[in-house]
């Protein structure tokens, strides 16, 4: 059977089961030599690559249980973003935060750092506050800052390495509202006030199509209780889709195409159930690479790979998203250094990709950042090894966890062990 990710660049002839209870995981997790789990294929590394088996938990049975002070919620890990902050809602409650893709699992999206955007909101990481593991040996293992601490700490950004995630005990908030605006705004006069925006506005992001000199700009604030919206997106995706079918076919002609797109007028108010306005229709494909940058070298970094891509009439067709989110103390997190601009540079997936890829990460590297652990990167074990200090006691817990390395693959075999 081939299994393939979300942009169709990575795939896997493997088995692909869809365990229906925790008992029946156990078994496939005994009888596995290699194994991985995956959501919905958004990570675009291929961390749930395999030549055996490949699991998906989103036929498991299980519900959500609220605790008593309602600060915290007991998820299936499985559960994609979307099902589950539905079912919070129904309960009076919400995720602190989203990015604006909602089909990923939770237990993918904590896996790998997925984050939205906030000054001081953090990635979907910093919410777990426990978790229910399948080990290695098909034994459920329950950790959090008091039980098996350095199995919790390492959990908390596992890349899929200590276990199967079955429940995951989750930060939760009082369900509230937001409105959104979209404007277009000068590149100038955003890099300019970019971070007195961050402090006026629960979140703020913007696109950068890298030959025009406008950016979209997105901003989310707390707003009164509404219906949901009328749609389902931010930005129509009928017009790009258009120009990107031209640009596959003539390259030449995306700068002349950003440049005439960017030319009409772009607006936008939504307002509704935060959880109904954080996530965006996606339906394009593309290919991904993701730096996380020193928050004061962010919107230097743009620039400079902007520059780049001018000079050399690069047909880079998608734009650039650039967003902030918070510091936090997780082991592998890109974040744990400090706060971070992070910067999304996409492709579409119908051209070229890797060397345009390979050449930007040049750049976002000299500057400090490091990649999301879901996007197109080539770290080494050197470089990671440069870049996160507590690495050691990563592979420490890993190996202690999963001596046979059954929950590897290549690519992580490369990196942490």
């Amino acid at each position: 059977m081939s299994w393939s990710n979300w942009s169709g660049s990575v795939t896997a002839a493997a088995s692909i089961a869809r365990p229906h209870s925790e008992d029946e995981l156990a078994m496939l997790v005994r009888s596995a030599h290699r194994l991985r789990a995956t959501g919905a294929g958004h990570s675009f590394m291929p961390l749930c690559e395999s030549d055996e088996l490949i699991l998906s938990l989103e036929d498991m049975a299980g519900e959500i249980r609220i605790a008593a002070d309602r600060r915290t919620a007991r998820i299936p890990a499985g559960w994609s973003i979307r099902r589950l902050t539905a079912a919070l809602w129904e309960e009076g409650l919400a995720l602190a935060n989203q990015g604006d893709v909602n089909p990923q699992s939770l237990a993918g999206a904590m896996a790998t750092g997925t984050h939205g955007t906030g000054n001081e909101l953090g990635s979907l990481s910093t919410f777990a506050r426990g978790f229910r593991l399948v080990g290695a040996d098909g034994e459920a293992h329950w950790c959090d800052v008091d039980t098996n601490a350095d199995l919790y700490q390492a959990q908390r950004l596992s890349l899929g390495l200590f276990g199967i995630a079955t429940e995951i005990d989750v930060a939760v908030v009082p369900a509230f509202h937001l409105a959104e605006r979209i404007e277009k705004r000068r590149w100038a006069e955003v890099r300019e006030s970019y971070d007195e925006l961050t402090r006026q506005h629960r979140h703020v992001e913007f696109w950068f199509f890298p030959h025009s000199d406008d950016v979209i700009l997105k901003t989310l604030d707390l707003c009164d209780p509404c219906d949901p919206p009328p749609t389902t997106t931010d930005i129509e995706e009928a017009t790009f889709r258009r120009i990107l079918g031209i640009s596959a076919r003539l390259p030449f002609l995306t700068p002349l195409l950003q440049r005439l797109m960017m030319r009409s007028g772009i607006s936008g108010r939504r307002r509704g159930p935060a959880h109904s306005i954080f996530p965006s229709d996606r339906n394009i494909r593309f290919e991904e690479m993701e730096y996380e940058m020193p928050r004061g070298a962010g919107l230097e970094t743009l620039d400079e790979i902007v520059g780049w891509i001018r000079r050399r009439r690069l047909p880079v067709t998608f734009p650039f998203e650039y967003r902030v989110v918070a510091g936090d103390d997780i082991w592998m997190s890109p974040m744990n250094a400090g706060p971070v601009a992070a910067i999304s540079m996409h492709q579409y997936a119908k051209m070229p990709w890797r060397a345009l890829f390979a050449d930007a990460e040049t750049i976002f590297r000299a500057h400090g950042g490091r990649p999301h652990w879901a996007k197109r990167h080539r770290l080494s074990r050197a470089d990671v090894d440069a870049l996160y200090p507590l690495v050691g006691r990563y592979r420490a817990v890993r190996a202690a966890a999963d001596p046979q390395g059954k929950f590897l693959n290549p690519h992580l075999e490369t990196l942490f062990v």
